[in-house]
């Protein structure tokens, strides 16, 4: 296996109990130096990529996205509103996907993900329409074309608006058929191997969108698979509404009756957490995806972070879907998460070096994934390397901090698994103009599908 060293670098996030102002040596896949000031690799290597320009981060890690969303971004029919009457407006736009439109978007997505110095992302797919009943099988083969890792979860919509539900018939699925395409997907293409490309997931949607018959089904199944759980919750005062209406609980409440308390599963958002709730969840394990962008672009809230972390929850970041947050860009999270948290609690509380330790360390946990997240001999080599020579950085002190307050927004170059995928900001093997170009006649043509 070639010796690769990342020498002398910037600056270099690492585990605590690192130096790495020397750098780090991959080997094959794996970090297996991290290096010292001054300090030579033990054994001779292969190739030294000079990384005196560059500041290294752990692969930046997306725990809750919308992949197929890229096509209906600053959409004029949903602008303007909040989470419910937004999805109502989208739903039809959404229920004319193709198979084609859903292998592109999940093709741009990762790109632009990988772009922005993300090497791991979890996808929440939910819509099945007729023309594409194996959406998962065609994110699949998409993901595999572009190098990124991946968590797909398989969604679900049970709960129609004639049964009191918010999604219209025509995006929902009957449980029966759900249950075995998720059994198998799962069987097809979950890895639970340290260092996996690739992992399945169960995803129901929302409390508004499934049966409680479904959750709990996919729970089970999903224990019997050994994969994880997601959907989202406590995401608007909506949803505690809906819950309090048709089940006579609050979502958390509901989680538990449905057996999702427990720490093999994460959601998405996490808003709106009355303190004892949060305490329950913490006592859990349960994982809060915090999705800043998309929260404060539908006006929904502050997730309490800190709260949930000192109540015992992991913390990961997501960009959510390109539709609510209009963009798949991680490091740009990063400061979304940043300052929304300093408004939060206030800017002594809140430093750059919380939402770096969100977006990886953190974001593994909510996937359960110990490999990746950290530079430390042993782990996956996910690399994120970003220069600071934009007008914007000029003057910067720290170099980390500077990542953050100065916003970031494109990586120089990414490695997944010890493979380059982003080389001085252009994605190795694919032709992006190309991409775009395909993205944007689809996302038109899914727009004027009504």
């Amino acid at each position: 296996m070639a010796r690769i060293w990342l020498k002398n670098p910037l600056a270099i996030l690492v585990d605590s109990k690192q130096d790495g102002s020397g750098g780090l040596v991959v080997e094959g896949s794996i970090i297996s130096e991290v290096l010292g000031r001054d300090q030579q690799p033990a054994r001779p290597v292969d190739e030294v990529f000079d990384a005196a320009a560059h500041v290294v981060l752990p692969g930046l890690i997306n725990t809750h996205h919308h992949f197929y969303q890229t096509l209906t971004r600053a959409c004029p029919a949903a602008l303007n509103k909040e989470l419910f009457p937004w999805l109502k407006s989208l739903y039809p736009i959404w229920a004319g996907l193709t198979e084609e439109m859903i292998h592109v978007a999940t093709r741009l997505a990762a790109v632009e993900l990988l772009l922005s110095g993300c090497t791991l992302a979890a996808d929440h797919h939910y819509i099945f329409p007729e023309a594409a009943p194996e959406a998962l099988d065609i994110q699949v083969d998409a993901i595999r074309q572009t190098g990124i890792r991946a968590t797909l979860t398989r969604g679900s919509m049970s709960l129609g608006e004639d049964e009191g539900g918010l999604p219209p018939r025509s995006t929902i699925q009957k449980e029966d058929v759900i249950l075995a395409d998720s059994a198998r997907v799962i069987d097809l293409y979950h890895d639970p191997e340290e260092g996996s490309r690739l992992q399945i997931a169960l995803a129901p949607c929302s409390p508004f969108s499934v049966t409680s018959e479904l959750m709990r089904q996919s729970a089970a199944l999903a224990r019997r698979k050994k994969v994880r759980l997601h959907t989202h919750l406590g995401e608007t005062q909506d949803e505690n509404e809906f819950c309090l209406t048709r089940f006579g609980k609050r979502p958390v409440d509901y989680l538990e009756e449905v057996g999702w308390l427990a720490d093999d599963v994460w959601l998405a958002h996490g808003i709106h957490f009355n303190e004892e709730e949060i305490i329950r969840l913490g006592r859990a394990g349960v994982g809060i995806s915090h999705c800043p962008s998309s929260n404060m672009v539908l006006g929904s809230g502050r997730c309490p972070v800190r709260d949930l972390e000192n109540a015992g929850c992991p913390v990961g970041l997501g960009v959510d879907g390109s539709a609510s947050n209009d963009g798949s860009n991680m490091i740009q999270e990063v400061r979304q998460a940043f300052l929304l948290q300093r408004l939060q609690y206030g800017a002594a509380a809140i430093s750059h070096d919380h939402a770096l330790r969100w977006a990886t360390k953190g974001s593994a946990r909510c996937l359960g994934r110990s490999d990746v997240g950290v530079i430390a001999p042993g782990k996956q080599a996910d690399l994120a390397l970003f220069k600071l020579d934009e007008p914007r950085f000029s003057g910067a002190g720290d170099p980390l901090a500077a990542l953050i307050l100065c916003g970031a927004h494109r990586a120089d170059y990414v490695m997944v698994a010890g493979d380059w995928q982003v080389v001085q900001g252009r994605p190795v093997g694919i032709d992006l103009a190309q991409l775009v170009a395909e993205h944007r006649e689809l996302a038109l043509l899914l727009r004027n599908s009504l």
